[in-house]
């Protein structure tokens, strides 16, 4: 049987705010980037999140970003390398220490950090120094054929090839911005039939037609998506009617 980890972004309410259905969502997931206070969450979001996942038997990952609450974290920023690998080390330390045994399935960067990365290749290779100086076993995960993987390959951590259900590509892999108005897909039928046919021939039909060749280790689903909830459920029903099994990813 064919098998994929399923991913989403939680963990990014603060304080008095709340954002997401993280609660209706852990459950029906395999995986979850929570974010580590610089771009959302709080140490008490943090702290539920970690334990909620924990409990349903979720894989744990942290989601470091840029340091930008206003902004989502979707604000590039210029940063030296070694502050990047810094801050990450920061971020995902924190994460840790609040799960039970001390270890986290992977780290995923969030944002324009993660988008920036996919082209930078000092950038990526600094946010895999800093996962690394935390634990050189912690996989990440990378937007498919980026600079991401590249990175992790040179600094010499595991990795998992990403791909994403509701976001619209462009020719060349990268991720449509979403300051266009077909970045994201919102209908939840349409994500799933798009993941199943990624999955089953290991390609992504860009917004321009291009076939885009990738072998997706795991599917992200953003958790702020307002269809997040709709297209988690009709997912996971379409990959079990398709005998392609939802599981945590094992490097």
């Amino acid at each position: 049987m064919t098998k994929i980890d399923m991913n989403s972004d939680l963990g990014e309410s603060f304080g008095r705010y709340s954002l997401g259905k993280d609660s209706e969502i852990i459950p029906l997931v395999s995986s979850v980037n929570i974010a580590c206070g610089y771009h959302a969450g709080d140490p008490d979001v943090m702290a539920q999140t970690v334990k909620l996942a924990e409990e349903a038997g979720v894989g744990v990952g942290a989601h470091p970003g840029f340091p930008d609450l206003q902004g989502f974290g979707r604000r590039q920023m210029a940063m030296k390398p070694d502050e990047v690998q810094h801050m990450v080390t920061y971020q995902v330390g924190a994460l840790l220490a609040f799960t039970s045994d001390k270890k986290l399935q992977h780290v995923k960067p969030h944002g324009a950090l993660y988008n920036m990365a996919a082209k930078d290749h000092n950038l990526a290779v600094a946010i895999c120094k800093g996962i690394a100086q935390v634990d050189e076993n912690i996989p990440i995960y990378g937007l498919a054929n980026s600079e991401l993987i590249s990175a992790a390959k040179e600094v010499g951590i595991p990795y998992a090839q990403e791909a994403f259900g509701d976001r619209n590509y462009n020719a060349d892999g990268t991720l449509v911005s979403r300051s266009l108005p077909d970045a994201v897909i919102k209908e939840p039928k349409k994500v799933a039939e798009r993941v199943q046919k990624m999955i089953e021939n290991q390609e992504i039909i860009g917004l321009d037609g291009t076939k885009i060749p990738l072998k997706p280790d795991t599917i992200c689903v953003h958790g702020d998506n307002r269809a997040a909830l709709d297209i988690v459920e009709e997912l996971r029903k379409t990959l079990t009617a398709a005998n392609i099994e939802i599981t945590p990813f094992k490097n």
